[in-house]
């Protein structure tokens, strides 16, 4: 299967780099590029791409307006967005998130990190930029703003299944967590799988907002 993908943004060199990035990979397909919020959403809608990567400030419509439209609750056969931004900014995590974005991802995080969003919001995954993870889940759990789902409960878990859900709120990618658990990536997955099941959470961005809720992770400042 090749992923396809649309390329928003409204810097031409930030599009090449993210197109070669992309395109090194022999699943990942660019199909289109828009320069800026209003392009992005008509060319999402009639190319219909796998993932759209929408930088947050653009002409016309900046990336928060284009996430709504295309994946917030109210689009209709809604397409996974990943927010792709310079700008480490609580007010862009927390609107592009709620805005229904399947990743939040800063430039400077690196080639790996930005394939791995594409893969994982492809297969219904959620991924968020560990920089960013902290304060985030630090916010959530201090206002009480908690998704549905990921209230305090007893973590009907194994041992290994809490390893792994620790692994997750300290940003760690699924590779980092097989690397440190020396499990397969096949069994890391089959592990989110289970752990999504048993607490009724959507994705990785909740799994780890429930183990802060839960006291399950203290600290993630190694």
């Amino acid at each position: 299967m090749t992923i396809k993908v649309l390329l928003a943004d409204d810097q031409a060199m930030i599009r090449r780099g993210l197109r070669l990035i992309l395109e090194d990979q022999p699943d990942i397909a660019v199909i289109g590029e828009a320069a800026d919020g209003a392009e992005a959403i008509e060319m999402a809608r009639r190319l219909r791409p796998d993932v759209c990567l929408v930088d947050i400030r653009m002409p016309k419509l900046d990336g928060i307006e284009v996430t709504r439209a295309l994946a917030g609750p109210g689009a209709t056969d809604p397409i996974r967005v990943i927010v792709v931004t310079t700008f480490d900014l609580d007010e862009y995590v927390y609107g592009a998130l709620r805005g229904g974005a399947a990743g939040f991802i800063l430039k400077d995080a690196g080639p790996a990190l930005l394939i791995e969003a594409v893969r994982a919001a492809c297969n219904g995954e959620a991924l968020v930029s560990p920089s960013v993870t902290l304060r985030l889940l630090k916010h959530l759990n201090e206002t009480g703003a908690v998704p549905r789902g990921c209230a305090r409960q007893s973590p009907p878990l194994s041992g290994r299944a809490l390893e792994v859900v620790q692994a997750i709120a300290r940003g760690r990618t699924n590779q980092e967590i097989a690397a440190e658990l020396f499990i397969s990536l096949s069994t890391v997955k089959s592990h989110l799988s289970g752990i999504q099941t048993k607490l009724g959470l959507r994705n990785r961005t909740e799994i780890a907002v429930w183990a802060w809720a839960n006291r399950i992770v203290e600290s993630t400042s190694e």
